[in-house]
């Protein structure tokens, strides 16, 4: 080990205490009622998600890439398990989860986490959009049908969050919010819902258990598919979710490593009970809105989480869920680019296509990865589209009318072979054609086809082609493709 490995250590743990460990409570309180809410989503008991909270948060703390960046359980990966835990039970959820995380480990092992590459800034921006969207939107239950109290409650809490920072940001404003109304609420007596409402805190700690399934190729083939899905999804929200901290920390972060730890952490908490997680950007942004920046603050807020419901339960069950609302609807706001909005007129009409259709997708299947892969598909549509067009063919003809000369250039591809093969006129009587490509590049076996139809149909009409100023890789490419040169070419093109 190095002197520099053990000074980032000493730095990402021990850097930032105070404002960690503060920042590790608030998150810890409001990853409580999430962590219940997404076990009901599953159709498990709320301990099922309690439990892995504590265990991803902990295990990512340690071995993730990205240092002030939370992980736990969740509601991309919960709504994946709903049919797995009717159709077969608990037990098929945990053997899932467990080869869930042992399929990110290979993925990180693999490289998968350099296709983040391919995800443009406007995708990123309506993944943003979209999660604050979907963060306000699961607050709607908690403020349907509810005394006018509870208005008045998260009204309050959220005074407390804005306006607390202008007087002393000692305290993170979101932990106050729920300290006061707390007890605001236990002194006036006020009849509110909180978090004990939402389900039984569990009272012992999690224990070390081997899923109770058949091991045999039929189980595998049952959870298989459900432990693909968790593990794509996880990853990909896990690595969107470390790209954003990384430009709010203005810090880099290591993705390989995270995919690996995503894996890890997968991997023990099926084997406590627990469900399977990945990185949680409203609770991330929370942590580095209230100073988490270490890996000391996940580690925190897993081990202050399991400490609050197992010895505090009683404590925890009171708080209304008036503050965790407040606090969420805090995340939304901060979370939501409002800076897109005004730059729809600005920006290109692509790249604000791109982002509108990620946030209607993920909006509308409530998917975060079917969002992004809309997204990502619209940009290397769009992409490829823009390149197409910066191509072109010009032409000179010898003094005596016998030779062409055709000069490409650009990119040659499978966008833009339909105007290479316009481009050339072949009922042009000439003894001698020179394709000029030393300004262009050959990148796909459409464009290598165009380029053989072309050579062909110009040697049917008698005249001779020189194709000339390839460079090395459009070469190899052609070489390796191309049916011109080859015995039997001409056969072809005339169908015989």
């Amino acid at each position: 080990m190095t002197i520099d490995f053990w000074n980032r250590q000493r730095r990402d743990w021990f850097g930032n205490i105070r404002s960690d460990l503060l920042a590790g409570l608030v998150v810890a309180l409001a990853l409580i009622p999430e962590a219940i809410a997404f076990s009901i989503i599953a159709g498990v008991d709320p301990k099922v998600g309690l439990y892995a909270s504590f265990s991803i948060a902990v295990i990512t703390a340690i071995v993730g890439g990205r240092p002030g960046m939370i992980s736990a359980a969740t509601a991309a990966t919960a709504v994946l398990m709903v049919t797995l835990v009717r159709d077969h039970g608990l037990e098929y959820l945990l053997a899932a989860t467990v080869l869930a995380g042992l399929l990110q480990i290979a993925a990180g092992m693999t490289g998968v986490a350099q296709m983040m590459r391919f995800v443009s800034r406007s995708v990123m921006t309506g993944f943003v959009n979209a999660l604050a969207i979907l963060i306000f939107l699961a607050q709607i239950p908690e403020l349907t049908g509810v005394p006018m109290l509870t208005y008045v409650m998260v009204a309050a809490g959220l005074g407390i969050i804005y306006l607390l920072p202008m007087l002393t940001k000692s305290v993170p404003s979101p932990l106050v919010c729920i300290v006061v109304l707390t007890a605001v609420s236990l002194m006036m007596g006020f009849d509110l819902r909180t978090v004990g409402d939402m389900g039984e805190l569990p009272s012992t700690l999690p224990v070390f258990l081997i899923p109770d399934i058949p091991l045999n190729l039929e189980t595998l083939m049952i959870i298989l598919p459900y432990s693909a899905a968790v593990a794509a999804v996880g990853l990909l929200e896990s690595l969107m979710t470390a790209t954003i901290v990384d430009e709010l920390t203005d810090t880099p972060s290591d993705k390989k490593q995270e995919c690996v730890a995503q894996g890890v952490a997968n991997t023990a908490t099926g084997f406590i009970g627990g469900m399977a997680g990945c990185a949680m950007i409203g609770q991330s942004i929370i942590n580095v809105k209230s100073g988490g920046r270490g890996r000391l603050s996940s580690f925190a807020a897993g081990v202050f989480l399991l400490f609050m419901v197992v010895v505090l339960g009683d404590w925890v069950g009171v708080i209304p869920m008036a503050a965790l609302v407040a606090v969420m609807i805090m995340v939304s706001i901060g979370t939501f680019s409002w800076s897109s909005i005004r730059n729809l007129r600005d920006h290109p009409r692509s790249s604000s296509v791109v982002m509108l259709a990620t946030v209607i997708t993920v909006v509308g299947t409530h998917n975060l990865a079917i969002g992004v892969l809309v997204g990502v598909l619209l940009s290397g549509i769009f992409f490829a589209w823009k390149i197409s067009q910066i191509f072109r063919i010009t032409s000179t003809l010898s003094s005596d009318g016998a030779h062409r000369t055709y000069r490409v250039e650009g990119q040659l591809f499978f966008a833009s072979a339909e105007n290479f093969s316009a481009a050339f006129d072949f009922r042009e009587a000439l003894e001698k054609v020179t394709i000029d490509v030393s300004r262009a590049h050959i990148w796909d076996i459409s464009s290598v086809a165009a380029l053989d139809m072309v050579v062909l149909k110009f040697r049917r009409e008698g005249a001779e082609v020189a194709l000339v100023g390839m460079n090395q890789a459009s070469e190899t490419l052609v070489d390796r493709l191309a049916i011109h040169d080859k015995p039997g070419a001409m056969d072809k093109l005339m169908g015989h």
